[in-house]
Parts: C-alpha cells; sequence; structure tokens
C-alpha cells in the first residue's frame, strides 16, 4: 500500500509521462553512473603541449617572415636573433617581393686524386655533377628538391661567403665549405671505383640569352656571352668523405 503522499507522485509521473530516478538508473539505489573521465594531470598537459606547439609555430613563422620581408626597422632591430633562428636549417634564398631568379647556368664538375703509397699521384676525369642532377629531373613526374637544389644552393651560399680567394673568413664560411664539398664527395663516391683522398670542384659560369625581341619591335644590341671558369683549391677528404 501506498501512503498518500506517494501516490499522488505516481499519479502525477504517469500523467506527465516521466519514469521514476530508480528505473532511468537501471532500477538501483542512489544516482546514475557517470563514465570516469581522463585524469586532470593528463589534460593539462596535453593543453600545454599545444599551446607551446603553437607558440612555436607563430615565433617561427615571425621570424621568418622578417628574414624575407624587406629591411625595416624591426627586421634591424631584431637581426641578430632572426639570423639565430633561420640560419642554417631555415635559410631563404628569395626576398618577399623581389625574386632574384637565376641570371646565369653553371655547370658544377668534380675530380679526384688519390696519392699512392710510393708517391705517385693519380688524377681523375671531370664529371660533371649538375648534368647528373639534370638528369635526375628531367621527364620526372616527382623530381627530388634535393637533386634539383642543393648542390646549386651550396653553391650560391659559398659565393656569398668567400671571396675571390677561396678563403673562408667566418665560421659560417667554413661551414658552407664544408657543406659543399661533402656533397660533392658524396655525389662523386658511387661513380669512383677507386680510392681517392682530395676532391676538386671546377665551376663554368654561362649567362643566359635575353630573351629575343617581340615582333614588330626593334631588336636590342646583346652584350656577348662570356663563360667564366672558376678551380676551387684541392680539399683533403678523409674514410667518411669529409675534409
Amino acid at each position: 500500500m501506498l501512503s498518500g503522499t506517494e501516490s499522488t507522485n505516481v499519479k502525477y509521473l504517469r500523467r506527465t509521462g516521466a519514469e521514476p530516478a530508480e528505473r532511468e538508473s537501471g532500477g538501483g539505489t542512489g544516482s546514475a553512473q557517470v563514465p570516469p573521465g581522463p585524469p586532470r594531470a593528463l589534460s593539462a598537459a596535453t593543453g600545454a603541449a599545444v599551446a607551446l606547439c603553437l607558440a612555436v609555430t607563430l615565433v617561427h613563422v615571425v621570424l621568418v617572415f622578417l628574414y624575407v620581408a624587406p629591411p625595416n626597422a624591426i627586421s634591424k632591430a631584431c637581426s641578430r636573433q632572426v639570423n639565430a633562428w633561420v640560419r642554417p636549417v631555415f635559410e631563404q634564398n628569395w626576398r618577399l617581393f623581389a625574386p632574384n631568379p637565376q641570371s646565369v647556368n653553371r655547370q658544377i664538375s668534380a675530380r679526384t686524386r688519390h696519392t699512392a703509397p710510393d708517391g705517385t699521384v693519380q688524377v681523375s676525369g671531370w664529371i660533371d655533377l649538375s648534368s647528373r642532377d639534370d638528369s635526375a629531373v628531367k621527364h620526372h613526374v616527382f623530381p627530388s628538391h634535393t637533386a634539383q637544389n642543393m648542390l646549386r644552393q651550396a653553391w650560391n651560399s659559398y659565393l656569398k661567403t668567400h671571396g675571390g680567394d677561396n678563403r673562408p673568413h667566418s665560421e659560417r664560411a667554413v661551414m658552407i665549405e664544408k657543406y659543399l664539398h661533402n656533397i660533392a664527395v658524396d655525389r662523386v663516391a658511387p661513380h669512383r671505383g677507386a680510392p681517392f683522398d682530395s676532391i676538386q670542384l671546377r665551376v663554368i659560369s654561362r649567362p643566359i640569352a635575353a630573351p629575343r625581341a617581340a615582333p614588330g619591335s626593334r631588336p636590342v644590341a646583346a652584350a656577348p656571352a662570356r663563360s667564366e671558369t672558376r678551380y676551387l683549391p684541392w680539399w683533403k677528404v678523409d674514410s667518411h668523405g669529409t675534409h
């Protein structure tokens, strides 16, 4: 038998279509069980990691933008911090709003030298590294970024850091010099059956001819294209391919 108050509650629940709390919780006693959430420490660590990644990404974008943007008061004031972050991993070879396309074609070749125990010196012929890179890119649907730009960008960096005497005048110049010659050693080694202890680079620069004049326009006399050949000194190479 239900008391008066309990009977009134049951009638009210039936009229409104509601179910008793005991049925919603499976007929047991007490409140419904709520699945436990992730630990607070894990949630806090995840949030901190996401915030750190976003902060690093934002700083990286801002610093790279200042590096490639035209000179301004902010980039000049923060040039030391910008260069320390961008170089050498994120270095760019172009300037925002003012691209600097190649004006010459360069043929970079290498030859090796081996000194025998009896003092005999053997010098190999020139190996055209640029043509090998070009053949790896030509007719390739997805050409390798390494084959396209590694050797060319290494030489461009060498030109910026070295004078006409081929002597490094800063720590960055020493790094670029090692980088360039290590690339040459890695490219030459698979094609050389005999060991070698020195390597030399030769760079032939040929200016790109001016485009033809449009029909009906007056042709402009183009300056004669003169090729220049530059020989780098011999560099020692150890068994690991570095000098």
